[in-house]
């Protein structure tokens, strides 16, 4: 085999697994998820979505005249912080959705065999902050120029989505993706998906809150991953 040929394969699947390895680190996880080690505590008091949620596993109660919004931006610990601090979020909890497992669990979902996404789930007041304003906010945090993944994380379970909940919504997101069309700053196809929702799952209790929790593990993560040199090139500073 030619040496180009065999470093264009060798090459992507080394970085592919330093990335991943760089993110096992972060989480300081087994692949089981167990031991995964306290929250670091070097923030004091809620971080602004935990006004109306529960870091548990399971539902956000949703309140009466609140909506939700499920968006799927790659590595979900990076979709929360955006989000939690919007006047008008009452909570922002990280799962899964678009696959055909019920109730997957993170391995599971990694694995890339469930078709499922990691995404967020926002629950906010529509009197207070808009579908479109957090459609808004969604776009300038995502890659949508990548159809294999989001930054350093590759795979579908990575791959960026809207699900829409309305018919409403539908409408907003496409209008949003020709706002965001016209003000990226890079030529090329938008491969984000516009779907219908279908389910939502949430992941694990030590996924919730994570930069939040565990911001050194967070910052470091983030910061090998590129995600937002990239984010700067697309959207400007």
């Amino acid at each position: 085999m030619d040496a180009s040929v065999r470093r264009a394969i060798i090459i992507p699947v080394i970085l592919f697994s330093v990335f991943a390895v760089l993110r096992v680190l972060a989480a300081g996880i087994g692949e089981s998820g167990a031991g995964e080690g306290p929250a670091e505590n070097l923030t004091d008091g809620l971080r602004p979505s935990e006004r109306g949620g529960s870091l548990e596993r399971g539902r956000i109660e949703v309140p009466d005249g609140y909506e939700r919004a499920i968006f799927a931006g790659g590595c979900f610990w990076c979709m929360e912080p955006p989000f939690d601090p919007v006047d008008g979020v009452y909570a922002v909890t990280s799962g899964f959705s678009g696959g055909t497992v019920s109730h997957p669990t993170y391995q599971q979902v990694v694995s890339g065999n469930t078709g499922h996404r990691e995404v967020v789930e926002i629950v906010f007041d529509p009197d207070r902050v808009s579908f479109s304003e957090l459609l808004e906010i969604f776009w300038v945090n995502i890659d949508p120029l990548d159809g294999g993944g989001q930054f350093c994380d590759r795979g579908s379970p990575y791959m960026s989505a809207i699900f829409y909940l309305s018919d409403e919504q539908r409408t907003d997101a496409l209008a949003s993706r020709q706002w965001a069309e016209t003000s990226i700053l890079l030529p090329g196809n938008f491969m984000t998906e516009i779907r219908a929702y279908e389910a939502f799952y949430p992941a694990e209790e030590y996924h919730q809150a994570y930069a939040f929790r565990n911001p050194v593990r967070y910052n470091f993560y983030r910061a090998s991953c590129g995600r937002d040199s990239r984010l700067r090139t697309l959207w400007g500073s």
